[in-house]
Order: structure tokens, then sequence, then C-alpha cells
């Protein structure tokens, strides 16, 4: 199966349970990304984010959202435009003791702390405003680049603009693509 419905729940089985730390890379236009995954603080997230690894939803995505020195997130829409197809949101995991530091990736969402879905952004700078404390929920990091930094520094040089047929402020002028995330053996 390739995609999910916008409807559908994420199956329940663990995916790839034998890697705690699985390392994915990111194939992007600008060169590659790898990432190491902590299943240990957050199980749930890895094991979502994996099932759409699996399903191929993050192959051929558009970086859509590039805010200098903060954040590149991806994951919310394909190269043509269409809405990545998302099975189900994901529990929030941000008090797994991971923080919003420079080289993370953590899950986006919405004001409802477990809307998260497909979309999720690398941290370019020490984000703590986007923690938990205590009036309410941070962000759900989970995991590491252990290379690629060079890449998403690159990334961050780009210049945006607002992307009326995404309707996404911070949109890259000139398109970058996830060409295929896949999970290293």
């Amino acid at each position: 199966m390739c995609c999910y419905a916008a409807a559908d729940k994420c199956p329940a089985n663990e995916i790839f349970p034998d890697a705690m730390f699985p390392e994915v890379t990111f194939e992007t236009s600008m060169g590659n990304i790898v990432v190491e995954l902590d299943r240990q603080k957050a199980p749930v997230t890895v094991n979502h984010f994996l099932h759409h690894l699996n399903s191929k939803a993050f192959d051929d995505i558009l970086v859509h959202r590039v805010v200098k020195d903060y954040v590149v997130q991806t994951a919310a829409f394909k190269s043509d435009g269409s809405e990545v197809k998302a099975c189900g949101t994901v529990m929030n995991e941000s008090g797994n003791g991971l923080k919003n530091t420079k080289g993370t990736i953590a899950m986006a969402r919405y004001n409802d702390p477990h809307s998260a879905s497909t979309s999720f952004y690398f941290n370019l700078n020490d984000n703590n405003n986007l923690d938990p404390n205590p009036k309410g929920w941070g962000y759900t990091v989970f995991g590491l680049v252990i290379e690629g930094m060079d890449v998403l520094e690159k990334i961050n040089q780009e210049p945006v603009q607002y992307n009326k047929k995404l309707d996404a402020p911070n949109a890259p002028v000139v398109p970058i693509i996830i060409k295929k995330v896949t999970l290293l053996q």
C-alpha cells in the first residue's frame, strides 16, 4: 500500500522493531541529511514516522517553510502541491526529556497538542520556546541530525516568500524537494 487515506488510522504494529535508534536518510535536492531517531524517548512518534516512511508518504515532498535561523519544515505537501496523506495523528511526547536544540527533528502540529500527523521540522537553533513548560505542551523531538547540518544551513540561506498555491508563508522561492526518505539498514 502506497499511501493512507486522510482518515485512516496508523497500523498499531511496531515497524522495524529491532531498531531502537534507527537511522534515516533524507535525499534532498540540496544534499543528504541523516538523522538518528530515538525510539527509547519517543517510541510512539518514531513508530508513527516509520509507518509514513514505509508507506513512501515522505517521498517527493516539499520543504514548505524556512524561517531563517529557526526551523526548516517539510512533509505537509507533495512536490505537486497536494497534501501528504497521513495515517492519523500521534500522541504528543514532548515531555520525553529531548529538547528543541539545534540539529534535532521534531513533529509540527496545530494548537491541539495531539494533532501532529506528517509534518516535521529541523531545528536550526536552540528553540526552547518549542519545549514543554508549565503553561503548555511543547513539540515532540524524536531524533538528531548526525550528518547533513551543512545541507540544512544551505537551505536556511535560500530566499523565501509567501506561496499562494500552498497558502504557506516562508516557502522557498526555488522549490526544495525531499526526493526520498529511507531507513539505513
